[in-house]
């Protein structure tokens, strides 16, 4: 079984920090469909329409009958493990630092044998649950996973080196006021992370969720407001060397159209969306990136809220989902530029939240509480994509067949 992770010792200022290493990165264009789907949580391969071959690895035509026509479909995640072996000398950099490594075959219950590394706790010859997963180099990997959880299964040193799970991490959320913070800091806290840094804009403004958040042990709220650069660079300051995982959850939510919008409104949200994330970039980003490899509490993530709109604009809504769509436009190439140091970027679209602003919204809408598990649900997962609530998954989904009829739909209202 796996051993559970001990708390790690405090870091020995005097010693040099592992430079982070990755992963081979090399893939075909076919290939990046893994990472599509395990960027989602899925379990996915190539199925040709033509003869029915599930394909892996991925290819450009079908195995069987050579046809073209292959699409990604979702497959049953059983598998038998056919033979393993631990490594235990490697000349890639990654894995030499990551020694011993167990690796093998599996007979996947969708048709392939595939090449998967294997968690410590499946047994020689038994039945396993495949997973796709992201490595530190952002690519998709097949792992191996006891059939049933086991005690601990998320500190095996497989699935920690891939991994971004908050188990004895140091977390910042950038907005304490945010509706779903107390939410988000409880559930945190719960997956075990070692301490949670809140951001707190105008601390002489008094909020309700104030002396929850004040009371929980293993919490500070620290002065942050994401729209002054000063601010940003006095806590990177103080605390950045310390962060393993920043939650960007900062934004400014307003009603309201392009004529009916206020320019005081749209200017906000970008500061504090777009901008915003510049800034904590500039500020946080370096040293996240050096600590990619620095131990059990590594740094690991950045994970950015945005609207569901902002994968298709929101008339009712124009600046708010305007400035998501920006952020998330940067928000890809900060994720391109800290995978070099292992750090994974998630994006998290959430749906309307049941608060004030959305207040003359219909529902479906998504709790805060909601938000919260879903948010922590992909740390753990590791993925880099996230859909909260019924709204957000339906853009996602119609996104995903037909931006630009999606686009039409929303001019709508649908």
């Amino acid at each position: 079984m796996t051993q559970p992770l001990a708390p790690p010792p405090k870091k020995n200022p005097a010693r040099r920090t592992p430079v982070p290493t990755l992963p081979p990165a090399i893939r075909s264009r076919a290939a990046l469909g893994l990472a599509l789907a395990a960027a989602q949580g899925r379990f996915q391969l190539q199925t040709c329409t033509d003869c029915g071959a599930v394909q892996y690895p991925p290819r450009d035509a079908c195995h069987r009958c050579l046809s073209t026509a292959l699409v990604w479909q979702d497959q049953p995640r059983g598998a038998q493990l056919l033979a393993e072996t631990t490594i235990h000398a490697s000349p890639d950099p990654y894995f030499r630092e990551r020694l011993p490594w167990r690796a093998g075959t599996v007979q996947l219950d969708a048709g392939p044998v595939a090449l998967a590394h294997i968690h410590g706790d499946v047994a020689r010859g038994a039945r396993t649950r495949t997973a796709l997963m992201l490595d530190r180099a952002g690519q998709g990997v097949l792992v191996a996973l006891p059939e049933q959880e086991t005690p601990h299964m998320q500190d095996d040193p497989a699935l920690r080196a891939m991994g971004t799970h908050p188990s004895h991490r140091r977390i910042l959320i950038t907005d304490a006021r945010a509706p779903e913070a107390p939410a988000l800091t409880r559930a945190l806290l719960d997956a075990g992370a070692a301490h949670v840094f809140l951001g707190l804009a105008e601390r002489w403004r008094p909020f309700p969720a104030q002396p929850t958040l004040e009371a929980m042990k293993n919490v500070t709220l620290h002065p942050l407001d994401v729209t002054d650069a000063d601010s940003v660079i006095d806590l990177a300051g103080s605390i950045g060397g310390k962060v393993d995982i920043l939650i960007n959850n900062a934004r400014h939510i307003r009603p309201g159209g392009v004529i009916t919008g206020t320019i005081h409104d749209a200017s906000d949200a970008l500061q504090k969306g777009a901008l915003g994330l510049m800034r904590l970039a500039h500020a946080f980003g370096p040293a996240l990136s050096a600590r990619g490899a620095d131990g059990v509490n590594s740094a690991a993530a950045w994970v950015t809220v945005l609207p569901a709109q902002s994968l298709a604009h929101d008339p009712g809504f124009a600046a708010s989902t305007a400035a998501g769509a920006a952020t998330r436009a940067l928000s890809l190439s900060l994720r391109a530029e800290l995978r070099a140091g292992g750090i994974r970027v998630l994006h998290v679209h959430a749906g309307p939240i049941d608060d004030d602003w959305h207040q003359p919204l219909p529902p479906p809408k998504l709790a805060p509480n909601a938000l919260a598990r879903a948010i922590v649900q992909g740390l753990e997962q590791g993925l880099e994509e996230v859909h909260a609530g019924d709204v957000a998954r339906d853009i996602a989904e119609r996104f995903a067949q037909n931006p630009a009829l999606l686009a039409r739909e929303m001019e709508g209202g649908a």
